[in-house]
């Protein structure tokens, strides 16, 4: 009854094991990505907002006049209307990346678990 230490065996559950965790390394660095990209075309979309809002306020400052200030609030009222609908689809964005990413994980971390729980079992079965 010889219990030796199966060296092969052992690097074969590892690399298994470990190979989940790699490829989660990997869509994690491409989750950061699309992360990094939404929050760069959110902040786009409120920097058009401002730049919008000053080019109003600018126009409208330069003539005077009752309806000229009643034409700049409606203007302003639009641009915000614009805005929040755009904020709105980006939430929406955000909701089904946020989403993806957490199924992405759950499938990874039970991978990995699978592999681990199954390791033994291969090495034992190969003695």
């Amino acid at each position: 009854m010889t219990d030796r230490f199966d060296f092969d065996a052992w690097m074969e559950n590892y690399k298994d094991t470990f190979t989940s965790f790699t490829k989660a390394q990997q869509e994690g660095f491409r989750t950061l990505e699309r992360f990094a990209r939404f929050n760069y075309s959110v902040a786009g979309d409120c920097l058009e907002a401002g730049l919008a809002q000053v080019r109003a306020v600018l126009s409208a400052r330069a003539s005077v006049g009752t309806q000229v200030v009643a034409d700049l609030l409606s203007r302003q009222a639009e641009l915000s209307k614009e805005l929040s609908e755009k904020l709105r689809a980006r939430t929406q964005e955000f909701s089904t990346l946020a989403s993806e990413v957490q199924e992405s994980v759950s499938n990874f971390a039970a991978d990995a678990a699978g592999r681990a729980a199954s390791g033994p079992r291969k090495a034992a079965e190969k003695h």
